[in-house]
């Protein structure tokens, strides 16, 4: 069976832009992942973790997997080791993050993976690029997240629109 699945994508070392576009470019080339689209990058200041660290581009994609929610983590994570992301603060700085956002409708709350992401509907870095590709998307529990988003009312200096699509 064919999923559909929201990917969050945030880095805020060393090559920004080329983070992004690696990653999307190893997800793509991934046997069992079709990247289907991409939002928009935005810039954010980082939220939580150290002080002092350097702004975060972040973006959505969206894609097509054979893959189950685990198996799909386990690749995300040796996405993000291949690219040089190393075991750390949490919220800290880092090359490349690849999270899960939704996966098709379904609810998975265990210690190593949650779906929807826990902190989806507190960030609107996350928000924003997922409704610039998919507007009328919806949580599990039938919530729009532009609702969200409204009652979040983020000012234009929390998310700022960097670039189009890299893709």
């Amino acid at each position: 069976m064919v999923h559909e699945v929201f990917l969050g994508l945030g880095t805020n070392l060393g090559d920004r832009e080329k983070n992004l576009r690696d990653a999307l470019r190893k997800l793509g080339a991934h046997e069992k992942i079709a990247l289907e689209s991409t939002s928009s990058i935005y810039e954010t200041k980082p939220v939580g973790g150290p002080l002092g660290q350097p702004l975060f581009l972040n973006m959505v994609a969206k894609i097509k997997t054979f893959l189950q929610p685990y198996e799909l983590l386990k690749e995300l994570k040796t996405i993000e080791k291949e690219m040089g992301r190393k075991p750390g603060v949490r919220f800290g700085p880092r090359e490349i993050d690849l999270d899960i956002l939704l996966f098709d409708n379904e609810i998975v709350k265990t210690k190593e993976l949650e779906i929807p992401h826990p902190r989806l509907k507190e960030r609107a870095f996350v928000l924003i690029p997922l409704l610039e590709i998919y507007p009328d998307c919806r949580l599990p529990d039938g919530i729009l997240l532009r609702e969200i988003l409204k009652r979040l009312n983020p000012s234009q200096e929390d998310v700022v629109f960097y670039k189009e699509s890299p893709v």
